[in-house]
């Protein structure tokens, strides 16, 4: 393999990085994010940072609204807005 189809740049680490958080980063893509980390503190610091964001994501306990609740607020928002441009 040639040095440049080894070494990446630091936006594409990062979006190989975004890519790992969801699963989604092939093997090759991961060994490249690993020898890019070895030498760029910024990407380090990056990639640490989505790890702590990702574990806060999965432990938190917030609770979604489903589509109906959701619809029904969209509604009543447009009606109370519709009465205030009246």
């Amino acid at each position: 393999m040639s040095k440049s189809k080894i070494f990446i740049p630091c936006d594409d680490a990062n979006h190989v990085c975004d890519k790992t958080q969801y699963k989604e980063a092939s093997l090759l893509e991961m060994i490249k994010l690993n020898i890019h980390l070895l030498y760029c503190r910024a990407c380090r610091k990056y990639t640490k940072n989505n790890t702590k964001l990702t574990k806060a994501i999965k432990s938190s306990e917030v609770e979604c609204l489903d589509k109906r609740n959701k619809e029904s607020m969209r509604l009543d928002f447009e009606k109370a807005l519709k009465e205030l441009t009246d």
